[in-house]
């Protein structure tokens, strides 16, 4: 049986926003992204990496492999994230 997230982000409304942004990104990067399904991608990208991920039972998986997955997703999203904010603050300091 999955087990159920336990991820709680700071500003509930943002999830909307979030998977938007997620779907983007991914998509940008060449990754195929069901708007509705955003966690799905996580298979896609595991079998890019070559590891077994799939829904449910994942019990055979290590940390490592699996941190491998969410690393690259997470990542790409931060690394955006950072970018981001660096244009505003260049905006900021030009006005």
């Amino acid at each position: 049986m999955a087990k159920k997230s336990r991820r709680r982000l700071l500003v509930p409304d943002a999830e909307q926003g979030l998977n938007a942004f997620k779907t983007d990104l991914m998509r940008r990067e060449g990754y195929a992204v069901n708007p509705s399904s955003t966690d799905d991608v996580k298979y896609e990208v595991a079998k890019e990496l070559g590891i077994p991920l799939k829904p449910n039972d994942n019990g055979n998986l290590t940390t490592e492999s699996v941190g491998k997955v969410g690393g690259k997703i997470g990542g790409l999203m931060v690394r955006e994230l950072i970018l981001l904010a660096k244009e505003q603050l260049v905006k900021r300091t030009r006005l």
